[in-house]
């Protein structure tokens, strides 16, 4: 195999595992949250509620990170009214709260509402 036919393997295989992430934020609950953080190398879950006016906010900038960063960070909300028992587990006392996981650990939190070039520089870092 020559290095362009290398190249284009590389770049198939790579354009492959990227399609398996998802492209837009997954929901999570109580019962299948540690199975999402343990799937992706690299996680953050929006931990909101309905009633939340910045949580509103933040809804749009993480549904543009999740396309952006497609196949390095995967995005996951979690309504903190329907799925208290994480809540608690994690101490979430104000919302939205992003609980940032790489592999499978909860390595970081932001509360608040925060702009997407913040949220984006602060995920590249952790690539």
């Amino acid at each position: 195999m020559d290095e362009l036919e290398r190249i284009r393997e590389k770049k198939m295989q790579e354009m492959a595992a990227r399609n398996d992430w998802p492209s837009e934020p997954v929901n999570v609950n109580d019962d299948n949250i540690n199975d999402f953080i343990r799937r992706y190398g690299l996680a953050l879950v929006d931990c909101w509620a309905p009633w939340c006016g910045p949580c509103r906010m933040m809804s749009p900038v993480i549904d543009a990170l999740a396309k952006d960063l497609q196949g390095k960070v995967a995005f996951a909300k979690l309504n903190t009214d329907e799925n208290q028992r994480t809540a608690m587990r994690y101490t979430i006392e104000a919302i939205p709260t992003l609980l940032v996981f790489k592999d499978g650990e909860l390595v970081d939190r932001w509360v608040g509402a925060r702009p997407k070039e913040e949220l984006a520089r602060r995920l590249q870092a952790m690539l």
